[in-house]
């Protein structure tokens, strides 16, 4: 059985001068560690991580964005980015002219019978100016290269996607229709990736509300439970029976994220 947990941290060096990084490894004790919103460089990092592989993909920015995986059987490949033959297809520069390629978003890890594949998706920004980056370019991007993944070995997808899929994965729907986070062109891109064999493991084995990875600093709302699920993991379809447990630990804390994890026997 393979143990592997996604987390957006917020901040990696915050987290673990709050010794929640070291709890949850302690608690948890991960086969494959995903961690999203990094905000640091692996030379920046001060942690003893005997046992595992690390792989970093840092922003060009400085402590901005940024994806890792620490994993403790070595991948047979890493790679960092979306790969160029597909950032250049679906041109991964917004209005803005910041090329998202360059932030440190994605990283594959392929292993003998999976790869696994984590991401921080850009935010579309509370004036929603990042959605066309999102809609035309980022999704499309994205789903491309798991698929073409897919087409060579099943895939594990994970990471904090920034949206919630439909109503039952925010505490309250219908004041946030349509602002970031919850507009139909995000969502859009989950639709997507079900449609093209992917399958939401939670939703395998937790249906209805409740199931929250992501709560605001405003208003108690974690302790109350409004929050929004915006980290998953996704997979094939053809890994379904496979999939053991898949769990949400918002007993975890050090971030405004929570953990989220699968038990897969491969």
């Amino acid at each position: 059985m393979t143990k592997l947990f996604s987390w957006n941290v917020n901040g990696i060096r915050a987290v673990i001068k709050k010794g929640e990084f070291q709890k949850f490894l302690k608690v948890y004790q991960p086969d494959i560690i995903c961690l999203q919103e990094t905000k640091a460089n692996q030379e920046q990092v001060e942690i003893d991580l005997p046992g595992y592989h690390e792989y970093w993909n840092s922003a060009n920015k400085k402590g901005y964005s940024g994806t890792a995986i620490f994993s403790k059987q070595e991948p047979i490949a890493v790679v960092n980015g979306i790969p160029e033959v597909i950032s250049k297809k679906y041109h991964l520069i917004d209005s803005e002219d910041r090329d998202s390629s360059t932030e440190g978003r994605v990283i594959a890890a392929e292993f003998e019978k999976f790869y696994v594949v984590t991401v921080y998706t850009p935010n579309s920004k509370d004036d929603l100016s990042r959605i066309p980056l999102r809609y035309e370019h980022w999704d499309p991007a994205f789903l491309d290269y798991c698929k073409s993944l897919d087409s060579k070995k099943p895939v594990l997808v994970c990471g904090d996607l920034n949206v919630a899929h439909t109503p039952d994965d925010l505490a309250r729907p219908k004041p946030n229709e349509g602002k970031k986070g919850y507009t139909t062109e995000e969502r859009a891109g989950i639709d997507n990736f079900i449609k093209a064999g992917f399958i939401d493991t939670l939703r395998i084995f937790s249906k209805g509300n409740g199931y929250y990875t992501w709560w605001t600093h405003w208003g108690n709302a974690r302790a109350n439970n409004v929050g929004w699920r915006i980290d998953y993991w996704l997979a094939s379809t053809r890994l379904k029976a496979k999939i053991k447990s898949a769990k949400i630990h918002p007993e975890q804390t050090g971030s405004d994220h929570c953990p989220v994890s699968v038990e897969v026997s491969i």
